[in-house]
């Protein structure tokens, strides 16, 4: 059967804090996909600091109704760095925060965002045994192009990467013969610390309602794709 669709849309959301709300409310107006990348023993939690200056809220419990039609995935029971961490260390982090987001939200879990965006080779193969199919870093590649190890997973820009609406308009120009994918990621508290929530709103709005563009979760992106 041949494939409808060149161009991919997907966003990628992490921490499950009280701004994800609104986030998703945007996304579902303008028919945007997005994978939440959630810690399940973080609920609930004490507040934290976002820049020194805005305090940022956790939900108290990870299973909230907006987050139905979106992807939920893991981001570590406790968001810690997995650089060096152990095989029973890492059980807790990962394997437990999979297990636990499984049993709430009844949904499989095959991806995921590392904490800090940061990773290790034993961290990889962990991930890898334990089923998960990519996982997301904080590294930008400036590029509509997904390659290399999906466990590795560069996205294409963070929101406020100052060439974020260059490249959307590279991506709505692109007359694709291959997959093009428009891979954004951030934290919802952001919008709210720097108070620039329009600048989502500009993104999605440019980006909405393109015929010839598919609007994703990364797991539905990827799978179309035939890259999982």
């Amino acid at each position: 059967m041949e494939r409808k669709f060149n161009k991919a849309v997907t966003f990628s959301y992490d921490d499950g804090v009280l701004s994800d709300e609104k986030l998703a409310s945007i996304f579902n107006r303008y028919g945007m996909k997005c994978s939440f990348n959630l810690n399940s023993g973080l609920y609930p939690t004490e507040p934290f600091i976002y820049d020194n200056h805005f305090t940022v809220y956790r939900h108290k419990s990870a299973v909230q109704p907006f987050y139905q039609g979106h992807e939920i995935c893991m981001h570590g029971t406790k968001h810690l760095n997995p650089v060096g961490l152990s095989d029973a260390e890492l059980d807790i982090e990962f394997r437990d925060d999979k297990t636990a987001l499984e049993r709430a939200f009844g949904t499989e879990i095959i991806g995921g965002a590392y904490a800090y965006g940061a990773y290790d080779d034993h961290a990889v193969e962990y991930l890898r045994n334990l089923g998960i199919r990519y996982c997301r870093t904080v590294e930008a590649s400036r590029s509509l192009q997904v390659t290399g190890d999906l466990l590795k997973l560069k996205p294409t820009c963070h929101h406020k990467d100052e060439v974020l609406f260059d490249l959307i308009d590279e991506f709505l120009k692109t007359e694709a013969d291959t997959p093009q994918i428009l891979y954004i990621w951030g934290h919802a508290y952001e919008f709210d610390g720097d108070e620039n929530w329009e600048r989502i709103e500009k993104a999605c709005s440019l980006l909405a309602g393109k015929p010839d563009v598919l609007y994703g979760t990364n797991t539905e992106v990827f799978r179309y794709f035939g890259l999982i």
